[in-house]
């Protein structure tokens, strides 16, 4: 479609469907792009489509009318059967098509089939996406091609269209309170700064050695006198869904009884948002819980393995990026995770 013949912009009140069906930090980094459009369309109805596992990323959001979520065939539980699943999709569905929706941005730089299909059997009035091959998109926005850009502002492009353009503004995540109120009195009344510990990680190459995390957490409480906040996502190794890490936690807890040491398992997604939010700065290795913690504006000490920093640095507070020549996270030195992290300490307390 030329310039000229481009749709008309909806003015007032019109209604707007966000589809992003990616993982956490994808979500995460989609926030800022719902905080434009509510403030552009403040009587809009604003509406997004994900999937369930990443869904409590936008759950507290204040920006969103409505929150739709579909559970992934692959996700679904051994008591779950095929049809109950793709049944609650259709009926899904068929709720967001009495909406009557005036926009779908289809929030990912890459072409994706299945997120088309969404917006397709939605039957909005038009579709905004980036020109990577979609034929679905009426009001497409060119692929940037020409410097090297953060995820959030690559995503934050899509709202060119409708005029919306400039600096995104800030992530935007919201613990459960109830949650937050059942883990916070665990620290107790810690005397030094609380650091966040995060173990888990989805790819090898972005592990840590279980040993080096206990040499860490030693250091930490001794060096910078900190209450350490160590979390994970419990199963085993095999876990389909994510990789857990039991055993990892149940070793590094044996060898040490601290009661600056505080440990939380993180059953669901909601459980690790409410644990980053009592923490003061986040150590983790690069993915969700990276995002997770810029988005409650926590510093964050990241270990990267081959992803690219200048698309998945934390976005908007003080951070410190380590990533060894290998791209392997195991290469990365405890003393330069400790120095990065008190590097840090030491620039938040100077912020005051």
């Amino acid at each position: 479609m030329t310039a000229t013949s481009r749709p008309a912009v909806r003015t007032g009140s019109p209604r707007i469907l966000i589809i992003r069906r990616d993982n956490i930090g994808d979500l995460v980094c989609t926030t800022p792009l719902v905080a434009a459009l509510r403030r552009r369309y403040p009587e809009a109805w604003l509406g997004a489509l994900v999937n369930d596992y990443s869904r409590p990323v936008l759950d507290n959001n204040p920006d969103l009318d409505e929150v739709f979520s579909y559970q992934k065939a692959k996700h679904r539980g051994s008591d779950q059967g095929l049809f109950g699943v793709y049944w609650q999709r259709l009926k899904m569905l068929a709720a967001l098509r009495r909406r009557r929706i005036d926009y779908v941005v289809l929030a990912a730089p890459g072409f994706q089939a299945s997120a088309e299909r969404f917006a397709r059997l939605v039957g909005a009035r038009h579709i905004i996406g980036f020109d990577n091959g979609t034929r679905l998109a009426d009001m497409k926005v060119p692929v940037q091609s020409v410097g090297p850009l953060h995820q959030v502002e690559i995503v934050f492009k899509l709202l060119a269209p409708l005029g919306i353009t400039g600096q995104p503004p800030a992530l935007s995540l919201n613990a459960d309170p109830q949650r937050v109120a059942r883990f916070r009195p665990l620290l107790g009344a810690p005397s030094g700064p609380v650091v966040g510990v995060h173990i888990s990680a989805r790819e090898s190459n972005r592990r840590w050695p279980d040993a080096h995390f206990a040499e860490l957490i030693d250091a930490l409480m001794v060096r910078e006198a900190a209450t350490v906040v160590l979390t994970w996502a419990p199963g085993g190794r095999d876990r389909s869904e994510f990789p857990g890490d039991d055993g990892s936690a149940r070793q590094l807890l044996s060898q040490r009884d601290d009661k600056r040491l505080l440990a939380i398992a993180t059953h669901d997604l909601a459980d690790l948002i409410a644990s980053l939010s009592i923490c003061d700065v986040v150590i983790c290795s690069d993915g969700g819980p990276v995002h997770l913690s810029a988005a409650l504006g926590k510093p964050v000490v990241c270990l990267f393995g081959d992803e690219r920093p200048a698309l998945w640095h934390p976005w908007g507070v003080p951070y410190r990026l380590l990533q060894p020549p290998s791209q392997q996270v195991r290469d990365i030195a405890v003393a330069e995770v400790l120095s990065a992290c008190s590097s840090l300490l030491a620039e938040v307390k100077r912020r005051g």
